[in-house]
């Protein structure tokens, strides 16, 4: 299936949208509801391509799933299965999540080597250690993690070389279940931390200190289903909130917390884009009257609470439009600047410093012609660059774009701006 968005340039955004559920919470949500036998509820998921690929995985393991308007049922009763095959983990690597609650509460299984998004190597060594520090088995096996634990895990020690938010996460859900007390140092600081910590503990877990380096497991006997909403999503809060900025317009994000964007909203702030946003209250509006009135920041990524690799793209676009230079380095993900490619196709003018560096000077006035989506978020910028392009933009590759946004088409348009979504199914010769 050929998809693409079609995007004409020169609209103001203006009004109101509200955000959907995290896909970077409600997927692991999904995933710890594992732990537990019995029917497990969530409100406010994100009916978006990745949530469904989980929901194929589910099934694939026995587990029964029932997926209305924003609610999803789990029963994890059922399970039959401990294999995630290749066809769905390919498709996200956000499935590798499933290895820590299946080894836990079963003390076996066997997961597919990542896939999702090329962003480069992001290996998932520290998922395995993490589960071998508690004492399970873990071994590569053509192409496949197996790890088993017939004896049950044990609480241990975990320090992570680095802050890896999905071995956070694995850690976490494995250790629940583990014997004694689990301490992981320099764990992931991310919100999506502490929102798994306050599920799991709603199920029954006991954990402290989510949300900081140090997270202390207290380990349990077992957990139990629960109901839970899933936090509102940053990633689609920035997104909105840049693409605003971008145009030139007027809108306020709901459902968006300001304290899960404290750097992004500081340096849109040091651009001089006007931000109302009070800490606690769950909406942003941002206003500009004119981009180029904006000045170019310089950003750097890192782990929460730094500048979040997830906006870096967005923020790229952002500072085609503004006056003077920018530089964006890339900490995170070493492949995440290749937007940067497509986007001087549009004739943004950006140049690349090995790799990590880009330099941006603005304002430039871009020239829609068709763009390739390299990633998901970068084709969310790319959208973003063709609603500020002279002319027609088309975005090929939309489904990475669909894999992580909900509604993104109707939301953009609501909005003012002229997005369009076309799906074509392969020509058979």
């Amino acid at each position: 299936m050929s998809e693409r968005f079609y995007v004409e340039g020169g609209k103001r955004l203006q009004g109101e949208i509200e955000v959907s559920g995290a896909k970077n919470a409600a997927l692991k949500f999904v995933a710890a509801a594992l732990l537990a036998p019995g029917k497990t509820v969530l409100q406010q998921v994100p009916r978006i391509k990745d949530m469904h690929t989980m929901l194929a995985l589910l099934d694939e393991l026995g587990v029964r799933t029932n997926f209305s308007g924003a609610t999803l049922e789990v029963d994890a009763s059922t399970v039959d299965s401990y294999t995630a095959p290749y066809e769905l983990v390919r498709q996200m690597r956000a499935s590798l999540v499933v290895l820590g609650p299946l080894v836990a509460r079963f003390g076996e299984a066997e997961v597919s080597a990542p896939g999702g998004c090329n962003l480069g190597l992001r290996k998932f060594n520290f998922h395995v250690d993490g589960l071998r520090a508690l004492g399970a088995d873990v071994e590569l096996d053509h192409g496949f993690i197996k790890a088993s634990a017939p004896a049950g895990l044990r609480a241990a020690e975990v320090n992570f070389e680095y802050p890896s938010v999905g071995a956070t996460e694995n850690v976490m859900m494995a250790a629940v279940l583990a014997e004694g007390v689990t301490i992981i140092e320099n764990a992931a600081r991310e919100p999506e931390i502490s929102a798994l910590a306050g599920f799991l503990n709603s199920m029954g877990a006991r954990i402290m200190g989510a949300g900081t380096g140090r997270v202390v497991i207290e380990g349990v006997q077992e957990l139990y289903p629960t109901e839970w909403t899933v936090m509102p999503d940053r990633i689609e809060a920035g997104t909105f909130l840049m693409a605003t900025a971008a145009t030139g317009g007027d809108v306020t994000v709901t459902n968006a917390l300001p304290e899960h964007l404290k750097m992004e909203l500081e340096k849109l702030r040091e651009m001089g884009v006007d931000v109302n946003a009070a800490p606690g209250s769950p909406g942003i509006r941002v206003r500009v009257d004119d981009p180029a009135s904006l000045s170019g920041v310089d950003v750097a990524t890192l782990p929460f609470p730094g500048f979040a690799t997830d906006l870096q793209a967005q923020m790229m676009v952002l500072l085609t439009q503004a006056s003077g230079a920018g530089i964006i380095t890339e900490n995170v993900y070493e492949n995440r600047l290749q937007v940067a490619e497509e986007l001087n196709r549009l004739d943004a003018g950006i140049d690349l410093f090995g790799g990590h560096r880009a330099l941006i000077r603005g304002p430039r006035r871009l020239s829609g012609t068709i763009v390739q989506a390299p990633d998901l978020r970068g084709g969310a910028a790319l959208v973003m660059a063709g609603m500020v392009s002279d002319g027609t933009t088309v975005v090929d590759g939309a489904t990475h774009i669909l894999r992580g946004y909900e509604d993104f088409e109707e939301k953009l348009t609501a909005l003012g701006a002229t997005v369009a979504f076309e799906a074509e199914a392969p020509v058979r010769r």
